[in-house]
């Protein structure tokens, strides 16, 4: 006998609360459906439903069983689904949440290509440097910048993320250039408020170590381009990522510091909510950003 059938019965039995009923949805003889279950027990060793003329009602063991039954079968659905999904070219709605500056720069020009390439697929991209939920607010997908916290979601590694700290040639002049992460004390550091990685200090490598050094300072902010134009205006030090610096610095206007305790890269990463199968939609277009972000000379040229 099937071993899906018997799920399959057994569920509907549950849910129905009755053998008969589950067994005309079913377009089976009742007796049939009594079969499928007992044939389940026996198969398992336990009894996973009290039955009686009148009353049918779950054993413990059929009430824990049923949560995997449940599970089990829809995870199978969800497989088809995907199979015949699979089979067709990708479509339907992408919500997508991106840190406002790395999705201005890297993002947005490259959707009209991609959306060219899989012309059923719409999108809709939320720039905002806030941490967004994905399940509440029902977001496809989130890129974030940093060291995944968050074990509700998972993660698919885009890119390596390295981090410098820079300033322009103006105020190293005026208030001179730190030469160990401990003069960082001294200088004002544009922060970045209170959320994300930063928040628990600039990652520097000392004593063979990566340690986070408190900073501190007069101006902090919740969105990256204002600390880079603050930066580029003089007024302090500031912890930006080198896709997002590396054209001042190549032009002069800002000046990396502290380079021999910079920090290994972290990650750019596509987060999405925790889930056995990734619509094809979604899979193809982080994909597609995978691709872009290994092509040789990217970030050189972006």
């Amino acid at each position: 006998m099937d071993k899906f059938k018997q799920l399959e019965s057994f569920v509907a039995v549950a849910a129905m609360g009755s053998l008969s009923a589950a067994a005309r949805v079913e377009g089976i003889a009742p007796t049939m459906m009594s079969r499928r279950i007992d044939a389940l027990e026996e198969r398992l060793g336990v009894k996973l439903l009290m039955r009686s003329t009148r009353k049918l009602s779950l054993t413990t063991e059929g009430a824990m069983f049923l949560e995997e039954a449940q599970r089990i079968l829809r995870d199978l659905g969800e497989a088809e689904a995907q199979v015949a999904q699979g089979a067709s070219r990708p479509g339907g709605p992408l919500r997508i949440s991106a840190p406002a500056g790395f999705g201005r720069r890297h993002i947005a020009p490259l959707l009209p290509a991609f959306l060219e390439r899989y012309p059923d697929i719409t999108i809709t991209l939320d720039l905002s440097d806030r941490l967004v939920d994905l399940i509440e607010e029902r977001y496809d997908c989130a890129i974030r910048i940093g060291d995944l916290d968050n074990s509700q979601y998972i993660g698919i590694r885009l890119a390596d993320n390295r981090r410098i700290i820079v300033a322009s040639p103006d105020y190293l002049k005026r208030y001179g250039r730190p030469n160990t992460p401990d003069d960082l004390a001294s200088h004002n550091c544009l922060s970045f408020g209170t959320q994300g990685n930063q928040s628990r200090g600039w990652l520097l490598r000392q004593d063979g170590h990566v340690k986070a050094c408190r900073v501190k300072g007069t101006m902090s902010s919740t969105d990256g381009s204002v600390l880079l134009a603050w930066a580029l205006a003089g007024c302090g030090l500031a912890w930006r990522s080198l896709w997002e610096v590396r054209q001042d610095l190549v032009a002069g206007r800002l000046v990396s510091v502290l380079d021999d305790y910079v920090a290994p890269p972290n990650g750019i990463f596509a987060l999405m909510p925790e889930r056995r199968h990734i619509p094809p939609r979604l899979q193809v277009f982080t994909d597609m950003l995978k691709q872009t972000y290994a092509q040789a000379n990217y970030w050189d040229n972006n």
